[in-house]
């Protein structure tokens, strides 16, 4: 009792007029990295049709979608999405010396897990989704592939 109304008062006059335009600043670097997430599927995604449509292999497919599925602990291929995470090293120092914010690390660690399972989810949905039309017949696989893709990025 004897802290709540201190404590309230602090956070109402000191923090929470400054929550809208943290939150803001803080979702441009996590907005891009997500992002950047959806393109890179959509681009391996868009190599596996493409190269179908080169060779018209369906053994082929099945082996590119294999390798899709090891994409999110590809760390070459997930790089740039994370590095868009890195942003919030700068924004979050200006935090800590403001509301000490401690452990930034953590909130930019805990990101990229976060895009990295949000990738995980995608291409186990992809797989999910393709297989059972794997069998299909080859002249519909290019476009079975895309609207699976498709429905995957929604």
């Amino acid at each position: 009792a004897t802290v709540s109304e201190p404590a309230q008062k602090c956070c109402t006059e000191n923090i929470q007029p400054f929550l809208t335009s943290i939150l803001e600043e803080l979702m441009g670097p996590v907005s891009s990295g997500f992002t950047e997430v959806r393109l890179l599927f959509e681009k391996e995604v868009n190599e596996i049709i493409q190269d179908f449509q080169k060779t018209n292999d369906i053994m082929k497919v099945k082996e590119n979608v294999d390798q899709l599925m090891n994409l999110p602990f590809n760390s070459v291929k997930m790089e740039p999405c994370y590095l868009k995470v890195n942003l919030l090293q700068e924004l979050l120092q200006d935090l800590k010396s403001r509301f000490k914010v401690y452990h930034i690390d953590f909130v930019i660690q805990r990101t990229q897990n976060f895009m990295q399972e949000l990738m995980e989810n995608a291409v186990y949905t992809f797989e999910q989704l393709f297989s059972p039309s794997c069998q299909a017949d080859s002249a519909k696989v290019a476009t079975t592939i895309e609207k699976v893709k498709l429905r995957v990025l929604k």
